[in-house]
């Protein structure tokens, strides 16, 4: 079966554009559009889409409220965020809101029908550029959200925290596995803990825990 979209931006002619570049997916099939984060709940709700591929910067001012009510009220939809905005902030808030992944609106047709796919077959998706963002970021903040704060008192290791260093650069359970000579068993297997012990969804929800509460100290 098809993965069903919802598509949310303020924007017709962004709408009509991303319509255009997922049509001729065949897997891929568009089931309705929204201007507001009001709107987008009203219609997440009726046709219960897989996907909501919205931007979070509408200028109604509700994505974010709208990411979070979509996410309780149909926890099988999930939320991709595509937006231009690459804001370590937005990003930690969106993604605390419930959005299982967060790419640009410069990306390829073809990798955006990737990323839908991904986050419908329960991956996360973290643009490069966010993750090149965060990091130049947390190398240079003095606003609270870098500083490499303990992670003891969150109970994580310094293995843990390797880690979710690792998955902020945009790093896949095999790359981070082949960085830290482990194996990619071992990786997924702490993923998991750490989602347990933090109460976390997903691995977009792990590393904008960490940003959020100074845990990651990157040079």
């Amino acid at each position: 079966m098809a993965i069903r979209v919802l598509i949310v931006d303020d924007g017709i002619y962004i709408r009509q554009g991303l319509k255009a570049a997922l049509q001729p997916e065949r897997d891929i099939e568009i089931v309705g559009e929204a201007d507001t984060g009001r709107r987008a709940l009203d219609l997440a709700g009726a046709l219960r889409p897989d996907i909501v591929l919205m931007d979070v910067a509408i200028s109604a001012g509700d994505g974010i409220d709208a990411i979070q009510a979509i996410t309780q009220r149909c926890p099988e939809t999930q939320v991709l965020v595509l937006t231009a905005h690459p804001d370590e902030v937005l990003f930690v808030k969106a993604v605390r809101a419930g959005a299982a992944g967060y790419v640009l609106k410069d990306i390829s047709p073809a990798n955006l029908a990737n990323a839908i796919r991904a986050v419908h077959a329960g991956r996360t998706m973290l643009s490069p550029v966010i993750a090149r963002h965060i990091i130049e970021r947390l190398s240079t903040s003095t606003d609270g959200i870098g500083g490499g704060g303990p992670g003891y008192a969150h109970g994580l290791s310094d293995r843990d925290l390797e880690i979710l260093a690792c998955a902020a650069r945009g790093m896949g359970d095999k790359e981070i596995a082949r960085h830290l000579f482990l194996s990619q068993a071992t990786i997924k297997a702490r993923l998991r803990k750490i989602y347990q012990r933090l109460r976390l969804r997903n691995r977009a929800q792990a590393v904008a825990f960490a940003i959020e509460k100074g845990l990651l100290k990157i040079s």
